[in-house]
Order: structure tokens, then C-alpha cells, then sequence
């Protein structure tokens, strides 16, 4: 079972990295944003999105404990990393609304924490696996966890052409301001 969750997980990741990728290439032919907004695009982000997460729950439950961490370090840094960085998704997903998170045009958000990183929900989001790598401490949650996190800082590159496209000196402004990550 765990090896089959792993290559879900794996395959998941990477087609999602692939996506990056080849939107960052060619930004014309982009898939992420996605050039128009419908009402398959939230199952189209969303549900790759939940079960990579939904993934590495599964792996990490599994693999519970098995690598060695002190229970200070699984537990006192694990969770507070996890429920900190879902208050932060989760106020930031409140803050865009659902469909802009997903893809959908809406206004460049410059306020709250977007004062201090560009891409909150990314960073939050990374830290959310971390935290779930580092309180599970499962290794087969790690192979997937290290490609997740990769996903998500590399999410940011294939948004920035969009951005600037759709914000012109706004977005090149707000980007000499503010970092992209913290």
C-alpha cells in the first residue's frame, strides 16, 4: 500500500513540477495560471492539489515515527508548524476567495502578509509539509514531502509573467518591494 501511495504521490508531484515548468518556458502556451477560468478549472487545480496533500497524510501516518526525532523536536516544532501555517493558507485563501486561489483573475493583493512575501500561501503551504515531515517523521512520506516542496517554491516563477502581463508596472513595483518568498 505504501509503495503504491508513493507513486501516486510521485506521479502527482511530478506532473504538477511538469506543468511549472513548461509554464515557465513558455509562458504563451502556459498552463498554470490557466488562461481562462471555467468551471472545471477548481477540479483541475484542486483535486491534484488535495490529494498530494491528502498523500502525504496517508504516507505519514504510515511511516509514523520511524525515523529518528527527538519527541521535542516531532511534537514541539511539528505542530505549531502545521497549525501556523494553516492559519496562514487558509487566512490567505479567505482573503483571495477560492477561485482566485485557483486561477481565476482577480485583483493583485498587496496588503497583509503580501506586504512581507509574495507568495504567503506557497511558503505557508511548504512549511505546512515540513511541519507534517518533521512530526510524522516517516521516511517514505520524505521522498514525496522533498518533491512537494519543490512544487511549491518553484509555483511562483510560472505566476510572474501572468502577473506582469495582467499588472504591468504595479506588479514590477510591488516586486521591487517586496520578496518573493520571506
Amino acid at each position: 500500500m505504501s509503495a503504491v501511495l508513493v507513486i501516486i504521490g510521485f506521479l502527482i508531484a511530478a506532473a504538477t513540477l511538469g506543468a511549472l515548468v513548461w509554464s515557465i518556458v513558455y509562458p504563451a502556451r502556459r498552463i498554470w495560471p490557466p488562461k481562462t477560468y471555467s468551471a472545471w478549472t477548481p477540479v483541475v487545480v484542486w483535486v491534484p492539489t488535495f490529494a498530494l496533500f491528502g498523500t502525504l497524510i496517508a504516507l505519514g501516518v504510515i511511516g509514523w515515527g520511524q525515523m529518528v526525532l527527538p519527541a521535542w523536536l516531532r511534537y514541539g516544532l511539528g505542530i505549531p508548524i502545521v497549525v501556523l501555517s494553516n492559519v496562514v493558507v487558509w487566512s490567505a485563501v479567505n482573503r483571495f476567495g477560492i477561485a482566485q486561489t485557483g486561477g481565476a483573475e482577480g485583483t493583485l493583493k498587496t496588503n497583509g502578509l503580501y506586504r512581507y512575501s509574495r507568495n504567503p500561501q506557497y511558503v505557508a503551504d511548504a512549511f505546512m509539509v515540513f511541519g507534517w515531515l518533521v512530526l510524522s517523521a516517516s521516511p517514505i512520506a520524505l521522498v514525496v514531502g522533498i518533491l512537494a516542496i519543490a512544487v511549491l517554491m518553484i509555483a511562483p516563477f510560472a505566476e510572474e509573467h501572468w502577473l506582469r502581463e495582467r499588472f504591468g508596472r504595479e506588479f514590477d513595483n510591488y516586486c521591487a518591494k517586496t520578496r518573493r518568498y520571506l
